[in-house]
């Protein structure tokens, strides 16, 4: 059982995500992408101004999600999957690279046969959250955008979940995972995946 909430930043994707990691009893994938950026020891801002430091930055991004997926054993939830990738299209020219990789072929067919749900944005839920540069509205509904197209480019089945109200969302989720035969956990709560998988070149 994987399940996958994508989108742009600012959607409340990480709300969710920790709330079915709680109520399901799976496993959490963190962001890598902060993990990432401290083995860099680099920042923000010197991305913002180097190509080439932002292009290696966002394959290591993607790299570090698949490698971590790969290592679980079992079933798990994650706030995102191929996302980053939209962020790569919107700010170096490798993007043709990775989208033209086998490893990203093997992935999102590997993402496709999990549950995928693609949390719409809105201006409401817009606020800075210290990783993404330039928060803006524009900003957003690009990377939504590009996220839309690379599920639809993949074929990848998703539920668009539209509303702003984190009741309704809650309500779409466990309608779906009770119709899959999801149930609530019990006991132990679940885990968090560390997200400082060294990766080899």
């Amino acid at each position: 059982m994987r399940i996958y909430f994508v989108g742009s930043h600012a959607t409340g994707k990480t709300t969710l995500c920790r709330y079915v990691s709680r109520r399901y009893g799976l496993p959490m994938i963190t962001e890598v992408a902060r993990a990432v950026l401290a083995e860099m020891e680099t920042s923000l801002d010197a991305l913002r101004t180097d190509m080439d430091l932002v292009a290696e930055y966002q394959r290591r991004v993607f790299e570090r999600q698949v490698a971590i997926e790969k290592l679980q054993s079992g079933g798990f939830v994650s706030d995102r999957a191929f996302d980053n990738l939209a962020y790569a299209a919107e700010h170096t020219t490798i993007v043709a690279d990775l989208l033209t990789s086998e490893q990203f072929h093997d992935y999102m067919t590997w993402v496709s046969r999990g549950i995928v749900f693609f949390l719409r944005p809105h201006a409401s839920l817009l606020k800075e959250d210290g990783m993404r540069a330039g928060v803006s509205w524009d900003s957003v509904l690009r990377i939504d955008g590009m996220v839309k197209l690379l599920l639809e480019q993949s074929r990848t089945a998703y539920l668009p979940i539209e509303s702003v109200s984190m009741q309704e969302r809650v309500r779409a989720v466990e309608f779906v995972l009770g119709r899959l035969g999801v149930v609530e956990a019990q006991g132990e709560p679940p885990t968090r995946v560390p997200s400082v998988v060294r990766l080899t070149k």
